[in-house]
């Protein structure tokens, strides 16, 4: 399925936040705009705002409030990475963001367990065929995670 645009770092964070006024969330933004502010601009020099291109990168940080604990770190590359109660979902498409955050809030996401090899994981479907899966490691089972584990 295809998700609507968000071209800009700016468009992101305003999907997020009305998402976060639907389901009635607390939001906390943060953003860092420049080259030597960025976390991935590391080689920039010191004071330099700019990128070679010219362009002026924004990356956001969106803390949701509510259960299961969410944020969203919005690079300019067009990709974000969403940590849902401890567990980091790296690379996803800026435009999947908001419809992840629904996914994670409408019940489609959900833990599998494995007893052979072991391994336990968050699952996220969005609409379409769209899935997200990371390994929820020993000890990080929080009571949301636990809540959501289907055999």
């Amino acid at each position: 399925m295809k998700h609507p645009h968000l071209p800009t770092t700016e468009a992101a964070v305003t999907a997020i936040r009305e998402f976060a006024h639907e389901y009635r969330l607390e939001t906390a933004v943060t953003d860092d705009i420049g080259a030597d502010q960025t976390s991935r601009r590391t080689s920039a020099g010191a004071f330099t705002v700019l990128d070679p291109d010219g362009s002026l990168p924004h990356e956001a940080f969106v803390e949701l409030g509510g259960s299961p604990s969410l944020t969203v770190r919005i690079y300019p590359e067009d990709d974000a990475q969403i940590t849902v109660d401890g567990v980091v979902f790296d690379d996803v498409p800026r435009d999947s963001v908001p419809a992840f955050l629904r996914a994670v809030h409408d019940g489609r996401a959900h833990v599998k367990r494995r007893l052979f090899p072991p391994g336990t994981w968050l699952i996220v479907s969005l609409p379409g065929d769209e899935t997200y899966k990371e390994m929820v490691f020993r000890g990080v089972l929080t009571p949301w995670l636990a809540r959501s584990v289907r055999s």
